[in-house]
């Protein structure tokens, strides 16, 4: 038996009722990987953030560096956006603000943390590893779409469906109105299936509500959750499409709303900055009871 503390916390809300609520072990020393993976399940979050101590090499900022593993209540997943907002809220509470480096599956992601909103709040802005992005083949798509119920007519033309890389791989699909977006009743086994062939985090839906304004979706099966509430990897690989595919400018401040169809309403900042391929995505964060 393991008697790591388990903290709770919920990212891109500074209200506990919104945003996602992940689970964050500051001292996994001892933990194998069962014991994390029962920990994650039983908490029965999308995903559950262990440290350790950093690998060598990372002493850039000393005592602000961690190897951080995320567990979704089903397997280790390479990299968790609301998760490390939440470890970094959960940090600077303790260490307090500045500047912190996690040594993650997916690579080193840098986290800035500051005071946010008096009364001790904070927030955290991560910054993704080196993103990417591809076609999805013609069969898959369909697939896809058949999973989730969604006829073809029902996708948005300005976005053409990608898959989108940044620490993480999301499906991104743009949804041509906003009751399509919140209507998501979908076939869990069989979408299911294929994102685990085609090695998929969540499914990106995504309904333009202004020049910079979004809001989204994420069906997460593979985690063993219907929705993810607030989905910071999804919230960088998708400023990664919308950059490439010149939806946006390449100096651009995104706002993606996130959770409100499943009653935990969240905000995520997404920042791109010309000549710099990494995406920032940032948002407040509050302790859990």
């Amino acid at each position: 038996m393991n008697h790591a503390e388990v903290l709770r916390y919920t990212a891109f809300s500074r209200d506990p009722e919104g945003g996602n609520p992940a689970g964050v072990v500051l001292d996994a020393a001892g933990l194998d990987d069962g014991a994390m993976l029962e920990i994650a399940a039983g908490l029965g979050y999308s995903e559950t953030a262990f440290l350790t101590d950093p690998p060598e090499g990372l002493g850039a900022l000393p005592g602000r560096g961690f190897t951080v593993r995320y567990f979704s209540p089903k397997a280790e997943v390479p990299f968790c956006g609301h998760a490390t907002v939440a470890t970094a809220v959960a940090l600077g509470e303790r260490i307090g603000p500045g500047e912190l480096l996690f040594a993650t599956r997916a690579g080193t992601v840098p986290v800035s943390v500051t005071a946010s909103g008096g009364a001790g709040g904070f927030r955290a802005t991560l910054t993704s590893v080196e993103p990417h992005v591809e076609d999805i083949g013609p069969a898959d798509l369909a697939e896809a779409l058949a999973a989730l119920d969604w006829p073809e007519a029902d996708l948005d033309p300005e976005f053409p469906p990608r898959v989108a890389y940044a620490g993480a791989r999301h499906l991104v699909l743009g949804a041509a109105t906003r009751a399509r977006l919140a209507d998501l009743a979908y076939d869990f086994a069989r979408l299911e299936a294929l994102m685990r062939r085609l090695d998929l985090t969540t499914v990106q839906l995504v309904h333009r509500a202004g020049p910079a304004e979004f809001h989204v979706r994420d069906p997460f099966p593979v985690g063993g959750v219907v929705e993810d509430p607030a989905t910071g990897a999804a919230a960088a690989a998708f400023g990664a499409y919308a950059r490439e595919l010149g939806l946006v400018p390449a100096d651009s401040v995104l706002t993606l709303h996130q959770g409100e169809d499943m009653g935990r309403p969240g905000v995520l900042t997404v920042e791109l900055r010309a000549g710099d391929p990494r995406v920032r995505v940032g948002g407040e964060g509050v302790r859990l009871a």
